[in-house]
């Protein structure tokens, strides 16, 4: 069997490279490679993709983040609410335009943000929600929506790990004020480096993301806002647009990867993915949940098949948090950082290797 990865890119580049390469050549014989016609195809092609009336791409799903929350005034002395456990930039970004982000439990089945636990968390200086889909499942996205509208709130949704996933047939993306998407190479849908979008039904904040996105303006030397650098290439733009024809395939394959993994696998002490009724599980990641996670890292190490571990350090915990003086001890959050593991998952994954890897797991005791 030849060696197991983690993920791999380079199978999916082998069967769009024939039209990759071409478009590329062709962006650069133009001489045009910041905001032109494939920035603008791919905006409207993502925007009638998932159902928004204005999709804005940006550098990264960093910067989506970012950029939304400028967008929302979010600034000195407001809180977001949001979760502790995801990657680190959820949360960063918040800090990052001088908020505060402040912590709800998770769910311990599908690793989202405890929707029952947001109200008691709101005061006077809550300026927005920011839940994340995690590993490609929605969250209680219709619940959230309704708290939001209820306090007047902003609702910011992180769908770095999402793209094509749905809640009860609606993308998530399109529930909140904005959508914010990474394109990551490793995303379900990714480009060939950084980029990000962000969708939205108001024509006034997509001007003024727009304007972010460029150091505050749309006209050359007009500045309306203090903004930043991040607006997406030509190259990467017309990588998506390949990629974005043939998604709905590779969420299927990713899919159809996970329903064979968990028909195979039948260990009691491994608990695979929690899939909600009514939601569309695009599965970015394939999560298990197991105790003594370090005894079993070592058994699939010496087994030679890859593992990741996201995230084992709560959010709230790492030192550059540590001027909040935060004070969480979040039970869920605590017990699943140390019981998460990431087994391989990838569009391309063949079936001798997930029967393999299946069968390894369960001989594990």
């Amino acid at each position: 069997m030849k060696k197991i990865k983690i993920f791999d890119l380079k199978d999916q580049y082998k069967k769009i490279a024939k039209e990759v390469n071409k478009n590329v050549i062709d962006i650069l014989s133009s001489g045009q490679y910041i905001l032109g016609k494939n920035v603008k195809d791919l905006e409207e092609k993502f925007a009638k993709h998932v159902g928004s009336k204005y999709a804005i791409s940006c550098n990264s799903g960093t910067d989506a983040l970012l950029l939304s929350l400028r967008a929302m005034n979010v600034g000195k002395g407001d809180e977001v609410i949001t979760t502790p456990f995801t990657y680190f930039a959820t949360a960063e970004v918040i800090a990052l335009v001088g908020a505060k982000p402040i912590f709800a439990d998770i769910n311990p089945h599908t690793f989202n943000i405890n929707h029952k636990l947001i109200e008691k968390l709101i005061t006077k200086k809550t300026k927005a929600v920011m839940p994340v889909h995690l590993f490609g499942q929605s969250c209680e996205i219709t619940e959230i929506r309704k708290l939001c509208k209820k306090y007047k709130i902003a609702l910011i949704e992180d769908c770095a790990q999402s793209f094509g996933a749905k809640k009860e047939n609606k993308y998530t993306g399109t529930f909140g004020d904005f959508g914010c998407y990474s394109f990551f190479p490793t995303k379900n849908l990714g480009c060939a480096g950084d980029g990000g979008m962000i969708v939205t039904n108001s024509i006034q904040k997509a001007r003024t993301l727009q304007k972010l996105r460029n150091h505050g303006g749309l006209i050359r030397n007009i500045h309306d806002y203090i903004g930043y650098n991040s607006r997406l290439d030509e190259i990467q733009a017309s990588i998506l647009i390949t990629k974005l024809k043939i998604i709905d395939q590779i969420n299927k394959k990713r899919i159809k990867i996970a329903q064979k993994y968990k028909k195979l696998i039948n260990n009691k002490i491994i608990c695979v993915p929690y899939q909600k009724i009514g939601n569309y599980h695009v599965y970015n990641q394939f999560t298990l949940r197991v105790k003594r996670r370090k005894r079993f890292t070592s058994y699939l190490e010496k087994h030679s098949i890859p593992y990741g571990i996201y995230y084992p350090t709560p959010i709230y915990k790492q030192k550059a948090f540590d001027e909040y003086n935060y004070k969480y001890n979040l039970m869920n959050t605590e017990k699943i950082t140390k019981e998460c593991i990431s087994i391989p998952m990838y569009p391309e994954l063949d079936n001798n290797t997930i029967e393999y890897i299946s069968e390894i797991i369960n001989k594990y005791k």
